[in-house]
């Protein structure tokens, strides 16, 4: 017998080649070949009739609430019919048991929904549903054939078909062990195709790697309908569930979560549980009103400076990226005069929130300084705005929901970007600043000389 021919290929841009290679000519990446075997050639095809888009009935309102205020909005009102959702997140940060809880009010409504559990066995899905307080009307399959999901599914009749995890499912006729790029891609599709022939909402649940991104095929992100990206840290109780794509809805929603003893539950004002702890009289502290997606969010900046004895003093960043922290002080002292070259600095976002909002140049200066004068900001202030590298303090996008949320919550001063957009909220004094170094006077942190 022939051997059957295999050639390899480069697991995030595809790239082909006859042979293993190490390092990809194409996109540079170590380590990417994995074996394949390529499709065999096809006859020619056989013309098909196109259809007119203005012939082609379409439904907006065909979505599936899945009982969870907070998810449909990161979903854009519910679960589309026919469409395939991928939730992506970290071991442990609570994928599992987010859709376990949707599976549940969806069947508690009436909806039949099929749970295929891949990572665990049907008596440990159970005792966590317990937990939970989930519906026991819920479908479980406790199995990792593609083949026997797509049947299962089919012949149920089911209208929510979940998937923990896309990882775990293998295909009998794709080469590799499950979780394989070739696996997770044919499984994929395998649901995809069920998904648009059957009308069936599909959510599978994907891994992540050490870096963050979804673990598998980049093709895996590119056939789906929707990314969402559950965020938060395992240690804190906060978790954020982000929209990466969705071609139903809006990228710019998040959801905020809690996690509690009885599963995670939506959180309606999470800049009042945000600040809910936070010491007024301490140095070293800022608000900073955030926007996720077009919700705006108050979370509270905390820097510690303290003298050192090292050659090299430490820098230590939680929440925020440590390279902005590392700009700020330059600016700082190229800029406003504040020598930081014998401190320790610390900086933490509190809560386990992470914030990647340039907005957060300026109430992290106001931060280190207040901790580096150890002078505490006068009152209750919140402060937005991003920084540049010559002291500028450049205005930044939705500055009237920024102040908006402030007021809500009671804050008292708002230092904000000086530009020409009108910025006012009731019961708020507004502090325009062009420079860093102009917010600071404003703030009576920096010493006389």
């Amino acid at each position: 017998m022939p051997r059957a021919r295999t050639e390899w290929r480069c697991s995030q841009c595809g790239q082909v080649a006859p042979k293993w290679l190490g390092r990809c000519p194409s996109c540079g990446e170590y380590g990417t070949f994995v074996e394949e075997r390529p499709r065999e050639d096809v006859a020619a095809a056989v013309p098909r009739t196109p259809v007119r888009l203005e012939d082609v009935r379409a439904d907006a309102a065909a979505r599936i609430r899945t009982g969870i205020n907070e998810l449909d909005r990161v979903l854009g009102g519910g679960i589309v019919r026919g469409s395939v959702v991928l939730l992506a997140g970290e071991p442990g940060i609570g994928k599992s048991t987010l859709l376990l809880q949707a599976a549940s009010r969806l069947a508690a409504a009436g909806r039949r929904v099929l749970y295929v559990c891949g990572e665990e066995s049907a008596e440990q899905v159970r005792l966590r549903a317990d937990r939970l307080g989930a519906d026991g009307q819920v479908l479980l399959l406790p199995d990792s054939d593609v083949a026997g999901v797509v049947a299962t599914a089919a012949a149920e009749r089911v209208e929510v078909l979940i998937v923990d995890s896309i990882q775990t499912l293998s295909d009998s006729q794709a080469p590799g062990i499950p979780g394989s790029v070739g696996q997770v891609r044919a499984c994929a599709q395998a649901l995809v195709t069920l998904a648009k022939a059957t009308g069936i909402a599909v959510v599978l649940v994907g891994h992540v790697t050490k870096e963050g991104t979804v673990a598998g095929p980049r093709v895996l992100e590119h056939v789906v309908d929707a990314v969402l990206s559950f965020e938060g840290d395992r240690d804190h109780a906060f978790r954020v569930v982000r929209a990466v794509k969705n071609r139903f809805g809006s990228v710019s929603e998040v959801g905020v979560f809690e996690m509690t003893g009885r599963g995670l539950e939506g959180i309606q004002d999470p800049s009042g549980l945000m600040l809910s702890q936070r010491r007024h009289d301490a140095a070293g502290t800022c608000v900073f009103p955030t926007v996720e997606g077009t919700r705006p969010v108050l979370v509270e900046v905390q820097a510690l400076v303290t003298r050192t004895w090292l050659p090299a003093p430490r820098r230590h960043a939680v929440g925020v990226d440590a390279g902005r922290v590392h700009q700020m002080l330059a600016v700082l002292e190229g800029r406003a005069g504040v020598r930081f070259g014998e401190h320790d600095v610390y900086v933490s976002v509190v809560g386990g929130v992470r914030v990647s909002d340039p907005a957060v140049d300026l109430p992290l200066a106001l931060a280190l300084v207040s901790a580096r004068e150890d002078k505490p900001l006068a009152g209750s202030v919140a402060a937005f705005g991003e920084v540049g590298l010559t002291g500028e303090i450049r205005a930044v996008p939705h500055a009237g929901v920024r102040a908006g949320e402030c007021a809500r919550v009671g804050v008292q001063t708002l230092v904000a970007p000086a530009s020409r957009a009108a910025l006012s909220a009731d019961g708020i004094r507004i502090v325009r600043s062009k420079t860093v170094a102009e917010a600071l006077d404003a703030a009576a942190l920096r010493s006389a000389p």
